[in-house]
């Protein structure tokens, strides 16, 4: 089960980093945000608890948890105590379930084995714990993890899964089992399809009261026969021989942290029929079942997977001008790590994408990576009480707008630079580059590097001569790109392959066309048309084109 709700209360102390981190709040304002975040997680408990309805995964229960609790340690508030909500039914475990201690990585992990002899690694099943208990050859008890000393009493549901044996015999027939109710999933490949909320799924069909029937989806891995017989290889053979087939399949003895690391590679990225978060080593000497205690398993450790999304706080909103003029938003983060990445910006997208989404400083957001490592926004996780939003650049920028450098065009000025360097195939000119550029030259017009001498690129601090020399020539380059390279370099709202269409015409010829001669070319309607005469036409655009003519580039020459 899930750290904080299985119910064992985590006490978390604060270095003095963490109180350097507490929200700079007026005390209402503490008062406020605090209770709403504490009334908040206390409905997702239980919900969750109460009928196996989870509105959020686990691990951002966990987190929004933790995040509580710094606050309240944060402003001197009591510390709430994340519990299962009380209900009837509750049965003691007659071993406690001791949880499993999270090792940071192979480093712990290897100081941990050192010493150590007969580990096995097992992989971290997710799902939801359970104790079964079997007297006399028949399942007598089925009991939910509850806080590990006692649990729900969940019999009637456990003899509904077809798949797990309801009577035994052997060394088994008077025993106690702990192990994981998983989801059955066909070839889950955990890196693929991550987590899937399979935990959740499984509570919600162990405690809801209206399905009744045999739970196919539901599968159980043993991990734990307190007291049991002989070696593991002998234990693991009986479970295989009962019914219990997962757990002999995947436990598999190791010496090293180097082999569990394999392991953990191969689970990771290989079929399975469950969902994992992880790997468990264990000893297979254990104390006596009798002296077993929650949060005392210390011949028992996990080395968990890297979470697929991390909560990060919205430190700001910033708003990024396009060459086109389209206003997009972007959310500054308090930095995090995804994988090998530190996080710290994330793409929002359009204005109105950011109006939907809701997002002000203060909110949590479930952070992910998308293709090529991208971070992308999964949900809104939380939002904060002060909602203080920026106003966004809306009516300011548009498709004419920048192609001169005046005050505020600066963003999407450099964006027609970048784009233009690209459309004209100049080679080692990026936005870094024409960055730094109109800094020292400061471009009036989108195609003032034309006027650039050799002696004026000399001059640019931090330009070698060499690499002066090679900008010179790469402009001169430009200047004589094809006609058709220097309309899509000044952004005429037209597609590649009606450009090649008009590839042999000059600046005067486009002036002459007609509405009806724009209409010829292929994908050119009536809108688009209107769009391309007005946009030739524009103030803006005539006076480049006359600059051009005048810089004497082919196609721009009255």
């Amino acid at each position: 089960m899930a750290w904080l709700r299985s119910g064992v209360l985590i006490l978390i102390i604060f270095s003095v980093q963490a109180r350097a981190s507490c929200p700079a709040w007026t005390p209402a304002r503490a008062a406020e945000e605090i209770a709403r975040l504490d009334a908040q997680v206390a409905r997702w408990n239980d919900l969750y608890w109460q009928s196996g309805v989870s509105e959020i995964d686990d691990e951002t229960f966990d987190r929004l948890s933790a995040q509580l609790t710094e606050w309240q340690a944060c402003f001197g508030q009591p510390i709430t105590a994340v519990t299962i909500p009380a209900k009837a039914g509750v049965a003691p475990h007659p071993i406690a379930h001791t949880g499993v201690r999270k090792l940071s990585g192979e480093p712990e992990l290897a100081r941990w084995m050192r010493g150590k002899q007969d580990l096995w690694v097992q992989p971290k099943v997710d799902g939801v714990a359970v104790t079964l208990v079997y007297r006399n050859g028949e399942l007598e008890q089925a009991i939910s993890r509850g806080d590990g000393l006692a649990g729900e009493r969940w019999k009637d549901k456990v003899k509904q899964i077809p798949s797990l044996p309801h009577r035994l015999s052997g060394p088994l027939r008077n025993s106690v089992l702990q192990g994981e109710l998983f989801l059955l999933r066909d070839g889950h490949i955990q890196q693929a399809a991550g987590g899937i909320n399979a935990r959740s799924k499984v509570a919600g069909t162990m405690m809801r009261k209206d399905r009744t029937g045999p739970l196919n989806d539901i599968g159980i891995f043993i991990w734990a026969w307190p007291d049991a017989p002989g070696t593991m290889t002998h234990r693991l053979a009986l479970l295989k021989e009962a019914g219990f087939a997962y757990v002999s399949e995947f436990t598999l003895p190791v010496i090293t942290a180097a082999e569990v690391a394999r392991q953990r590679q191969r689970w990771l990225t290989e079929p399975l029929p469950f969902v994992t978060d992880g790997v468990v080593v264990r000893s297979a000497k254990e104390p006596a079942g009798r002296l077993w205690k929650p949060g005392d398993g210390d011949w028992v450790v996990a080395w968990k997977y890297p979470p697929t999304t991390q909560l990060a706080e919205v430190k700001g909103i910033s708003f990024n001008v396009g060459r086109t003029g389209n206003v997009s938003a972007v959310a500054r983060l308090e930095p995090i790590m995804l994988d090998d990445k530190r996080v710290q910006r994330v793409n929002i997208g359009s204005v109105k994408r950011w109006r939907e989404w809701d997002i002000a400083p203060g909110d949590r957001l479930e952070i992910g990576l998308a293709g090529q490592g991208i971070p992308r926004i999964e949900r809104v996780a939380w939002r904060a009480a002060g909602r203080a939003k920026p106003q966004p650049p809306v009516d300011t920028f548009h498709s004419l707008s920048c192609y001169y450098s005046t005050p505020g065009c600066r963003e999407q000025f450099l964006a027609r630079l970048v784009w233009s360097g690209k459309m004209l195939q100049i080679k080692g000119v990026g936005e870094a580059m024409w960055r730094e550029l109109n800094s020292q030259h400061r471009f009036d017009n989108l195609f003032a590097w034309l006027a650039l001498n050799k002696e004026a690129l000399e001059r640019t601090p931090g330009l070698s001569a060499k690499r002066a020399l090679q900008l010179w020539h790469q402009f001169n380059l430009a200047r004589r790109q094809p006609f058709r390279l220097w309309l899509q370099a000044m952004g005429i709202p037209l597609n590649a392959g009606a450009l090649r269409d008009i590839a042999g015409e000059s600046w005067e010829l486009l002036l002459a066309r007609s509405e009806s001669d724009w209409q010829r070319l292929p994908f050119v309607g009536k809108a688009k048309a209107e769009q391309l005469r007005g946009w030739l036409n524009a103030p803006e655009i005539k006076a480049l084109a006359g600059w051009l003519a005048e810089q004497g580039v082919s196609g721009f020459r009255l």
